[in-house]
């Protein structure tokens, strides 16, 4: 007799969930999976749509292309031959009044270069002068995990931390340097730092190390990473359910029972396995019954919220088109817009649409910043523009604007994270046929995502191969006999 098929449930059909529903059936033919998602469409942050006939992302708009999980996600979906690479132009940075090019050399916003530092003028005169002292302090001694802010500003000065390291933080995390984790969100700087006496130093070997035909950093789909969902749901082949509520999660004695559905009409589903792939407030609830101790961890996790403006200008709007990417935005200059990304500059192929047309996004609120947020759509949309006014000089009305909401998008690495992420996977580990991945977890981009998922479908996986190789089938001849 066949050995009955085993069924597992992902709940949270992000790009994390999906990645996991894929991996687990790639794997294993024979699992049967169900994805099971509360929003009324799957992807999460992962979405695009039309802004002036262009088809622009309104979340995550590229992944790193020099981790090799988010490519490998997209050929495995049979996305791969969609997959293009960004314009060979540079960032900014809106500094003391002016964009300036970023330094070449930076590490995370941690120069390497000073003569770099210094032609990119994004620091003043003094603050120049402040960096090179790092290299005749006494070492700094990091035992345990410390926050950016307090390593980078005894190292280099508080205008590096300003300037530089604060900006591209608050690119990838909309968060604080105050509070973020070294060590988990500048890995490579905060091993180098423990063996390098000088910060400016470790920032020269991280650079020396990197390869430099590696290709481009970042990469897309042709039609948006928001197409990618799709596509690995797709080729996942998971029974995926849109609008589907998880409210509760128990142990049973053949595996594990969801209950879905409104209080005054619940669904059960049954399952011999579950991946939680939501963020970590929603898979503190779930687990508050059964793994209390990672439920008490994942409610300390907490989130940033932000908005992203798209806009569309006749090219002509603009008195000197573009030159680079995009730029980022200093908190220290107190403006609304964090970063801008002109879309049909960096992406090439956007253009191709109508050459006419320039495309462009900004990101507004960061951590502690929920008051801008609060403002209507109508309002952030003239935010963007009156960025684009005093920024780029940009005269007249766009030909059509769209605002994307992110309530809770970005979960915020703050010191002590990569411990606390092992205290929540040592406690899950010990429930058979559970795991977590996503976003809370390793890193917030594409790859990490489709990473940490790929880790839970294997540990999944293992679990049934062992509960199966448990089982006694009728084929098989009873212990003892031949």
């Amino acid at each position: 007799m066949e050995p009955t098929r085993r069924h597992v449930v992902v709940v949270g059909g992000g790009i994390a969930g999906l990645a996991a529903a894929l991996h687990l059936r790639q794997e294993d033919g024979d699992v049967a999976v169900t994805v099971l998602e509360g929003a009324s469409r799957i992807g999460g942050k992962l979405h695009a749509s039309q802004v002036a006939g262009f088809p622009v992302d309104e979340g995550a708009e590229a992944m790193l292309a020099r981790r090799p999980e988010g490519k490998e996600l997209a050929r495995m979906a049979g996305a791969g031959g969609d997959l293009v690479h960004p314009a060979s132009v540079g960032a900014s940075i809106y500094s003391r009044g002016a964009l300036r090019p970023m330094p070449k050399g930076q590490v995370m916003g941690v120069p390497s270069d000073l003569a770099e530092l210094a032609r990119s003028g994004v620091l003043s005169p003094g603050g120049l002068v402040r960096v090179p002292f790092d290299q005749v302090l006494p070492a700094t001694l990091i035992t345990s995990d410390v926050s950016v802010a307090a390593y980078i500003r005894a190292r280099m000065g508080g205008e590096v931390l300003d300037r530089l390291v604060e900006p591209l933080l608050g690119g990838v995390y909309a968060g604080r340097a105050e509070m973020l984790s070294l060590d988990a969100t500048m890995p490579a700087v905060a091993t180098a730092a423990r063996t390098e006496r000088s910060l400016l130093q470790a920032a020269r070997a991280i650079a020396a190390k990197a390869p430099k035909d590696a290709g481009p950093v970042f990469t897309t789909l042709r039609g948006g990473m928001g197409g990618l969902p799709e596509a690995v749901a797709a080729a996942s082949g998971a029974e995926v359910r849109t609008g589907v509520m998880v409210r509760e999660l128990s142990r049973t004695r053949a595996g594990w029972r969801l209950v879905t559905g409104p209080a005054r009409a619940p669904e059960i589903v049954e399952a011999d396995a579950v991946i939680l792939a939501v963020p970590a407030p929603a898979a503190g609830r779930l687990l508050s019954g059964e793994v209390p101790k990672a439920a008490a961890e994942l409610s300390r996790v907490e989130y940033a919220s932000m908005a992203i403006v798209t806009l569309a200008y006749p090219r002509a709007a603009f008195p000197e088109q573009p030159s680079g990417s995009g730029y980022l935005v200093p908190p220290v200059e107190g403006r609304a817009v964090k970063a801008v990304t002109f879309s049909t500059v960096k992406w090439p192929h956007l253009a191709e649409a109508d050459p006419g047309v320039l495309v462009l996004r900004c990101s507004i609120g960061r951590l502690g910043e929920e008051a801008v947020l609060q403002r209507d759509d109508g309002e952030l949309v003239a935010l963007a523009m009156t960025e684009m006014a005093e920024v780029m000089g940009v005269r007249g009305l766009p030909l059509d604007t769209r605002v994307t909401r992110w309530g809770g998008a970005l979960p915020q690495y703050e010191v002590g994270h990569l411990d606390r992420v092992a205290r929540i996977r040592a406690a899950v580990a010990v429930q058979p046929g559970l795991a977590v991945c996503g976003a809370a977890y390793d890193g917030v981009g594409i790859p990490a995502c489709v990473a940490s998922a790929r880790a839970a479908a294997a540990s999944i996986l293992a679990h049934l191969r062992e509960e199966r190789g448990g089982e006694w089938r009728e084929d098989q001849p009873a212990a003892g006999t031949r």
